[in-house]
């Protein structure tokens, strides 16, 4: 689990492939002390496990899966990376829990300077668009963002001048990729409320709770 606050970049040494499967041999650009074999660390938004290092540099193994679902599948030698280790118990919360299951694949539309910031557009995937909400939280490349504004299949958030500086979001160009994951949360209602919807038992029939009192609260 993460914070989607990145901790700083590394850079891509080189990527070693294994059949379908790949490992990627990265070179943090901040101090890593601690790090051990066998712990998470989120690889712009892709929680991968690390499976060798050595000071700055380790190597993380990346399965088929990951590299056909993500942008790290188009990796190549120089590129810069955000990083982030794993939420301890105890750290401060001060993004939204990120998983570092990437869920889809946005692609920049729009980028545009507003005073010091610059508000970013992104389309996603129609699976996507039904989870992101206004004001919602979202990470971008594992940052935790928030829902500016959402409309038919984009979304577009606000990038402050350290998050521009300190993250690989300021290096993207217009119709550069970006791994998106939106809100757990909205998730896991979804999936409650289908098989809640769909059961067709009698608690279900005699609940209170069905699809117009969902829409006349403002839930649906």
């Amino acid at each position: 689990m993460f914070t989607g606050l990145i901790e700083g970049r590394g850079v891509l040494l080189r990527v070693e492939r294994s059949g379908p499967d790949a490992g990627m041999v990265i070179q943090a650009r901040y101090a890593m002390d601690g790090l051990t074999l066998g712990e998470s660390i989120s690889v712009d938004g892709a929680c991968l496990t690390v499976v060798s290092f050595q000071g700055k540099v380790f190597t993380v193994d990346v399965s088929a899966e990951t590299l056909s679902r993500t942008t790290l599948g188009r990796k190549a030698p120089g590129c810069d990376l955000n990083l982030e280790r794993a939420l301890r118990m105890g750290d401060r919360l001060g993004g939204h829990l990120v998983t570092g299951h990437v869920d889809g694949i946005g692609v920049l539309r729009d980028r545009r300077q507003e005073g010091r910031s610059w508000r970013l557009e992104f389309k996603v995937p129609p699976e996507l668009e039904r989870f992101i909400i206004e004001k919602g939280s979202i990470a971008v490349n594992g940052i935790s963002l928030t829902v500016n504004g959402c409309g038919a299949g984009s979304f577009d958030v606000n990038i402050v001048p350290h998050s521009f500086s300190e993250t690989n979001i300021g290096d993207l160009k217009i119709g550069g990729e970006a791994n998106i994951e939106v809100d757990l949360l909205g998730k896991y209602v979804e999936k409650i409320l289908k098989g809640f919807l769909n059961s067709g038992s009698t608690r279900a029939e005699s609940s209170r709770i069905d699809t117009t009192f969902l829409q006349k609260h403002g839930f649906l």
